[in-house]
């Protein structure tokens, strides 16, 4: 339970620095365990940070979870952290950072959710700033480590054909003997109330990008199987709402969609399309007249029914594999409730039409909204 909300504004893109840096070695595995004790027997292992957590991931053979969840513990409590690879690494990041902003759709939603949820910690970028990683040192990484690493703040879970008797007491003699520190994890903040904000920033290029962003509610707040849906009419798919007007009825976008990130303290719900530049103003008026209607008019039975289909379909691919499923687990267990997990797609198909108007009325507010656009600079 470490990830860029836990970030003091000194130490943002330190959760996801520590990511990269927990691979390369500990006390007692030299730098390469890795390529040796994963890669060597067929498996893979990764990780990734979000703003609410940080996750370590590993797909292995079944005879290789006992040393899985061993090698997981050591990396999380025992990693060495060295100067040398830790000024190597920086490069590494900063490119990153670099190709991130390359992708003009991945970072104006990055970007958006800036000018959404303004100063609280959801409207920094999980990679930090490259003033901040470029001085980074290895003592004050360490006391991040130190800090927010601790059995507390972990959360194992183990997905597939294991010995479930054998996997709990390696569990116990690795992550459970490990001495408390006593942490406790504060809260984060609830974003306040959207100031309304409207950006241009010009980017080279031909093309023009628009995002549209409010506040929605937090991950496990009852709007949101409802909001779910909502955002699916509006614009996950070629047959919602806003493809079919802006796209092909009006042709004033080459791609428009929407989405909703439902994180532990609050959520966002964004709209975005790449276009020509001298559509800016109307596409954007004409998203405000769809969210609009469906304030006012509610959606078709026939709508809802495709929503909740494809909510179902999602859930269903995304928990087909091992690591799906997994990866679904450690989340709810980690910002959620595993319970609340399983029991979501149920609630998504108890929803109303109803109920999609009314969370539409209460969060989508044509008048208040943050919105960002990409220009091409003026010739």
């Amino acid at each position: 339970r470490a990830g860029g909300r836990d970030e003091t504004a000194s130490e943002l893109g330190l959760a996801h620095y520590l990511e990269h840096m927990l691979f390369k070695g500990t006390t007692t595995r030299a730098r390469g365990f890795v390529d040796r004790d994963v890669e060597g027997v067929g498996g893979r292992v990764n990780a990734g940070t979000s703003l609410d957590y940080t996750f370590y991931h590993a797909v292995l053979p079944k005879s290789r979870a006992v040393p899985t969840i061993e090698m997981l513990a050591d990396i999380s409590v025992n990693s060495v952290l060295d100067e040398t690879e830790l000024d190597l690494e920086k490069k590494v990041v900063l490119e990153e950072m670099r190709l991130s902003e390359d992708s003009p759709q991945r970072y104006l939603v990055r970007q958006l959710y800036e000018v959404v949820f303004g100063s609280h910690p959801y409207g920094h970028s999980v990679l930090g700033t490259p003033e901040i990683i470029q001085a980074l040192t290895r003592d004050t990484l360490l006391s991040f480590y130190r800090r927010y690493y601790v059995p507390e703040s972990f959360v194992l879970v183990v997905v597939g054909p294991v010995d479930p008797t054998e996997t709990l007491r390696a569990a116990e003699r690795s992550l459970g003997r490990l001495p408390r520190s006593g942490f406790q994890r504060l809260p984060a903040p609830a974003p306040v109330t959207l100031t309304p904000r409207k950006v241009d920033m010009p980017r080279p290029g031909a093309l023009a990008y628009l995002g549209v962003g409010w506040l929605g509610p937090k991950l496990d707040h009852a709007d949101t199987p409802a909001v779910d849906l909502l955002v699916s009419i509006l614009g996950q798919s070629r047959s919602s709402r806003l493809p079919q007007s802006l796209r092909e009825r009006l042709a004033l976008v080459n791609s428009v969609g929407s989405d909703y990130a439902a994180l532990e303290a609050g959520g966002v719900i964004t709209v975005t399309a790449q276009l020509e530049p001298s559509n800016l103003a109307r596409a954007e008026a004409e998203i405000l007249k769809e969210v609009q209607r469906v304030r006012e008019q509610g959606v078709t039975d026939a709508e809802l029914r495709r929503a909740i289909t494809l909510a179902e379909a999602d859930h269903a691919f995304r928990s087909e594999t091992a690591e799906g499923r997994a990866r679904l687990f450690g989340r709810a267990e980690t910002v959620w409730r595993i319970a609340e997990e399983l029991a979501y797609i149920d609630r998504v198909r108890t929803v109303t039409a109803e109920q999609v108007r009314l969370v539409a009325r209460r969060y989508l507010d044509p008048e208040r909204y943050g919105r960002l656009a990409f220009v091409p600079p003026s010739r």
